[in-house]
């Protein structure tokens, strides 16, 4: 099976030795985003900005793999303080408002640049 790797200057660059997503058949498998904006390379401020930065990442990584947030099977939030979970809860959900993917959310220690949140995705391609 043939592994593609996507690129997209529409979402932040890797930052270490790993790619934004990975295709591997008709499967997408996203590295987490957080919610830095493509265009400056800054950390959105406060949690509501960073997570609708968030899904704007990742729909434009989805989009370069041939995907969309439609085809999303399973996602992983990671959130830096489970006191974030219905705000986060709440724009998630504003995005996959039909037939939402399986889902887990667990509590870290820290994400990257101080961030508080951050979600990966595994989907299938639409193409």
């Amino acid at each position: 099976m043939t592994r593609q790797i996507i690129h997209t200057e529409n979402a932040p660059a890797a930052v270490g030795p790993y790619s934004q997503a990975v295709r591997v058949g008709n499967l997408v498998y996203t590295a987490g985003q957080i919610g830095l904006d493509p265009a400056t390379g800054q950390l959105q401020a406060g949690l509501e900005a960073q997570t609708r930065q968030v899904m704007a990442n990742l729909q434009a990584v989805l989009k370069a793999a041939g995907s969309s947030l439609a085809s999303v099977i399973k996602t992983t939030i990671f959130l830096a303080d489970m006191s974030d979970f219905a705000q986060v809860n709440a724009i998630y959900g504003s995005f996959f408002s039909e037939a939402p993917p399986a889902r887990s959310t667990v509590a870290v220690a820290g994400l990257p640049l101080g961030a508080r949140v951050e979600i990966e995705v595994i989907a299938l391609a639409e193409d």
